[in-house]
């Protein structure tokens, strides 16, 4: 996946020291004419099932980021209705060396138009599941998409987002 030119700016004067960037999830819904379903990712350097996630770029606010991965990523435009959580991921490091740390905001999102489909590179397949039948997801996205799927409530920051 192409790292954005100003990460790699940051990059070339930081080297691969811990990064904290910000970032979008969006859980994107619609009805389908056997109840609900959640669009989904198949991410290409892992294999892994996701919602449409992605950084923000400098000065972008988390909702016009989830607009825009979702463009990018799965061809779909969409309305961010409301926040679901906010949570500092764990530390990552990648294959290179790169360490990051996240800070996610994850959005319900209501799908508009767009004939759901691979934007770029970063996906292989994108698929609109039914709720009975969603792929294994990391415990952090069942239960954004339990807050997706719920009555508004209370938006969860930090621990109180994370899965026990």
């Amino acid at each position: 996946m192409p790292i954005p030119e100003y990460v790699a700016d940051l990059r070339a004067k930081i080297g691969t020291d811990l990064l904290w960037m910000p970032g979008a999830s969006a859980y994107i819904l619609r009805n389908g004419s056997d109840g609900p379903q959640v669009l989904l990712v198949r991410r290409s350097d892992n294999g892994r099932w996701t919602p449409v996630t992605g950084i923000c770029d400098p000065g972008e606010e988390p909702d016009v980021t989830a607009q825009r991965e979702a463009r990018e990523e799965a061809c779909v435009e969409i309305e961010v209705e409301r926040l679901l959580a906010v949570t500092a991921l764990r530390p990552i490091a990648y294959d290179n060396g790169d360490r990051c740390q996240y800070l996610d905001h994850a959005f319900r999102c209501r799908w508009v138009s767009g004939e759901a489909t691979v934007g770029d590179e970063e996906s292989s397949e994108v698929q609109w599941f039914g709720l009975d039948e969603l792929p294994p997801l990391l415990p952090r996205f069942e239960k954004q998409l339990a807050l997706a799927l719920a009555d508004p409530g209370p938006i969860l920051f930090g621990a109180a987002a994370r899965p026990r």
